[in-house]
């Protein structure tokens, strides 16, 4: 596994997940796939609006 993954638990209403694979699905992605759009995605907009954020390498 590359060393840049972390790995992360995730708590959420059963409901909810499923629906949102379905959408994931839907995309011809898997869950955890559908979420890294997600994360890139708000993660530009942030950056965009507050200027880049510098992480420790």
């Amino acid at each position: 596994m590359d060393s840049k993954l972390l790995r992360y638990t995730l708590r959420v209403d059963r409901t909810l997940f499923q629906k949102f694979r379905y959408i994931a699905a839907s995309e011809g992605r898997s869950a955890n796939k559908e979420i890294e759009q997600y994360l890139k995605k708000r993660v530009l907009e942030y950056e965009r609006e507050f200027g880049k954020i510098e992480v420790p390498q």
